[in-house]
């Protein structure tokens, strides 16, 4: 059974919402880059590229980081980094730059572990944030987000989906019991 917990305009508002946090945290946009985690995570990096776009007038660059091979649950040892970081796009420099990690749902904090092992292995960035539309709590890391869409609070044995219309044909989230 889903429960609907934001629909599309609710979204757009969180997303807003962490667009205007993450200006006003950094103090403007400059040196700043989003790199969005494979899947969901690229679109609504993309989105908030957008609203900063459409806020300060300036184009962000945005990356998008595949972790599959970062995970602590499959075997790597032997990859190089070239390997593991292959199905990433990351075009730019992250020498130096305040990065913004963008996710879609905050869980046990694991997905965010292997991305900051991924992004140590691009480059060494001055800072590095966390953006997620939604914090399920549950952590198994010392892991938190600087920028929280929406906190929903979920036993283990639910299931948070989040839908982007780029692949799912709507902007929703759910909690599955």
């Amino acid at each position: 059974m889903a429960k609907l917990i934001l629909d599309k305009m609710a979204m757009q508002r969180a997303l807003t919402r962490i667009t205007y946090e993450i200006v006003e945290k950094n103090k403007g946009v400059s040196n700043l880059v989003l790199i969005g985690i494979k899947t969901r995570g690229i679109f609504l990096a993309k989105r908030i590229a957008d609203r900063l776009r459409q806020l300060e007038n300036v184009d962000v660059p945005v990356g998008t980081l595949d972790i599959t091979n970062y995970r602590d649950d499959v075997e790597h040892d032997s990859l190089s980094t070239d390997v593991k970081i292959a199905n990433s796009e990351i075009n730019f420099s992250i020498e130096g730059k305040r990065v913004i990690l963008v996710d879609d749902v905050l869980y046990t904090g694991r997905t965010v572990r292997a991305a900051l092992s991924a992004v140590m292995d691009i480059g060494r960035p001055s800072s590095i944030n966390l953006a997620v539309l939604v914090d399920r709590g549950h952590r198994e890391l010392p892991i938190r987000a600087d920028f929280v869409g929406k906190n929903i609070p979920s036993s283990q044995k639910e299931k948070i989906k989040v839908y982007v219309s780029e692949i799912d044909d709507k902007d929703a989230v759910e909690i599955i019991k």
